[in-house]
């Protein structure tokens, strides 16, 4: 009787009484504490890599010649496409020395021309026409570089270029 007697004393008093004794009695939920996200580490390392071969694929290396040369400037310089076979190289320094090859070895003239008739007999078993590209410093005498022309006319090499700058570049 008791406890129906504070009821209608609340329900007398007004309606936010009642309000307020019926929520002293309701249990809320006690929340808890959230763990960290964890970071999943072997997906982080994909993306990566994949973002490492990405960069891999798209970036040109730029070469580096294994001799300083002062190239001769020339206003039509051609650039050869990426799709043709690339040429064998001659360099011409500017003491006049000859270097041929990969790796720049130091050649006379007629070890120069032994080399480039191997080169030529190979490319004919194969059915590819070999060309050749002189790289002489602008220093280099004319004479040299007449040399190593006559050299692969001998070695029946019909297309040759030479390497030039463009003016204004380095």
């Amino acid at each position: 009787m008791l406890r129906r007697a504070s009821l209608l004393w609340v329900l007398d008093v007004g309606c936010w009484m009642l309000v307020v004794f019926l929520f002293i009695n309701m249990r809320f939920l006690v929340r808890k504490r959230r763990t960290a996200p964890a970071v999943i580490i072997v997906a982080l390392i994909d993306v990566l890599i994949v973002l490492l071969i990405f960069l891999m694929v798209t970036t040109t290396f730029k070469q580096q010649p294994f001799m300083k040369l002062t190239l001769p400037e020339a206003t039509a310089a051609l650039n050869s496409g990426a799709n043709e076979n690339p040429p064998l190289i001659v360099n011409i320094a500017a003491d006049g020395q000859i270097r041929f090859g990969p790796k720049g070895d130091a050649v006379t003239a007629d070890q120069l021309l032994q080399q480039l008739q191997t080169r030529v007999a190979e490319a004919r078993l194969v059915r590819k026409e070999i060309k050749l590209a002189i790289r002489a410093d602008k220093g280099a005498a004319w004479g040299k570089v007449v040399q190593v022309m006559d050299i692969a006319k001998k070695a029946n090499i019909k297309v040759m270029s030479a390497f030039t700058k463009e003016p204004g570049k380095p």
